[in-house]
């Protein structure tokens, strides 16, 4: 074996102190995470923690804001590692399918009207922009990743049917819904929290908050069933995309305030924020919900052979195989990134103290 000479031995020194030092390096002061080496910047976290507060005039305590903003940031993480694997993939949306959808977005308006949304979200032009290309490029890597895989055959639709044919044997109208819905109780347990940014609020404000930034995000555009699984509150659908299944008639009746708003929408549209009582005839409100109606069906037996039964059996099982890989995905991409969230950290450091 080589004798180590005090060369040696003072390199190998100099080696483990730069190593020890650089593991325990601390990020530049508007560092709030790393996503394999990538920052993501302090003001980016400011602005999307501001967005949620809204225009609420109370100011939350300290363990509230933090919260609010480990949340935010657990979001923009996840948000990072899907573009940096589009990246990987060259699924990154162009410029010019940005503009495309931007204008999409301003066609129904005017300009004066476009701007002062943008204003009332707190976005700039540069701001939606961003917002719009991570949203397409998330689209894209979807496409390629999960809904290339999934293959519903003949065989699929009617074996789903001849399992499930009292369902389409409808008495009545029956109204296909999906929910994005927001609660002022706080999580006893954080298993509890189903949806996939562990997002929850704690008290009636950050509820009001939370379900007004979903809104603003859906009346920009973004995909009900994506911000559903990332922010509803509610255990039952939040992992499937908000989707609630069919009521019949007389069971929206029961609620005259959610049949009044559901009876007038045409299929693919949202109702406005809907306070969600305690229970029926209750003035106490516990939270607020945004429906969507997805279909609406006349009363009858519907037929295997009909159109709108087979697109509805398909997009059934589409969207259930769809949610499975897209969990499965999404784990997988996290185990492989390398993520430092240096903002948790502090705060733990803090709250241990």
């Amino acid at each position: 074996m080589p004798r180590l000479t005090t060369q040696h031995t003072l390199a190998g020194m100099l080696l483990l102190t730069f190593v020890a030092v650089g593991c325990n390096r601390q990020p530049a002061a508007d560092v709030v995470a790393t996503v394999n080496g990538k920052p993501i910047a302090k003001s980016e976290l400011e602005k999307y923690y501001k967005g949620q507060l809204g225009d609420s005039q109370q100011t939350p305590s300290q363990e509230q804001a933090d919260s609010m903003r480990l949340n935010v940031l657990r979001g923009l993480i996840d948000e990072e590692i899907f573009q940096q694997r589009a990246a990987k993939m060259n699924l990154t949306a162009t410029n010019e399918e940005v503009d495309a959808k931007v204008a999409e977005m301003k066609a129904p308006v005017s300009e004066e009207q476009f701007n002062q949304h943008l204003k009332d979200s707190g976005l700039t032009l540069d701001d939606l922009k961003r917002d719009v290309r991570r949203s397409l490029t998330s689209e894209k890597l979807l496409n390629k990743e999960i809904n290339s895989r999934i293959n519903v055959s003949d065989s699929d639709v009617s074996s789903y049917y001849n399992q499930h044919k009292a369902e389409f044997n409808l008495v009545e109208t029956n109204y296909h819904l999906a929910q994005i819905i927001v609660t002022s109780q706080p999580a006893q347990q954080p298993q509890q929290v189903s949806n996939l940014q562990a997002s929850k609020a704690a008290n009636d404000t950050e509820a009001k908050k939370k379900i007004q930034a979903l809104k603003n995000r859906l009346d920009s555009g973004e995909d009900f069933g994506t911000l559903a699984m990332n922010f509803s509150e509610s255990p039952q659908t939040a992992p499937n995309g908000g989707d609630m299944g069919f009521f019949s008639e007389s069971q929206l009746r029961s609620d005259p305030e959610l049949f009044n708003a559901i009876s007038k929408l045409t299929p693919g549209h949202m109702t406005d924020i809907i306070p969600v009582p305690e229970g029926q005839g209750s003035k106490r409100i516990i939270g607020y919900a945004i429906f969507k109606l997805v279909s609406r069906e006349p009363a009858g037996q519907r037929n295997v052979n009909d159109p709108a039964v087979q697109q509805a059996i398909r997009q059934q099982l589409k969207d259930g195989r769809s949610q499975l890989l897209k969990n499965a995905y999404f784990e997988m991409l996290r185990d492989e990134a390398k993520v430092r969230n240096y903002f948790a950290e502090q705060v733990f450091k803090n709250e241990s103290k």
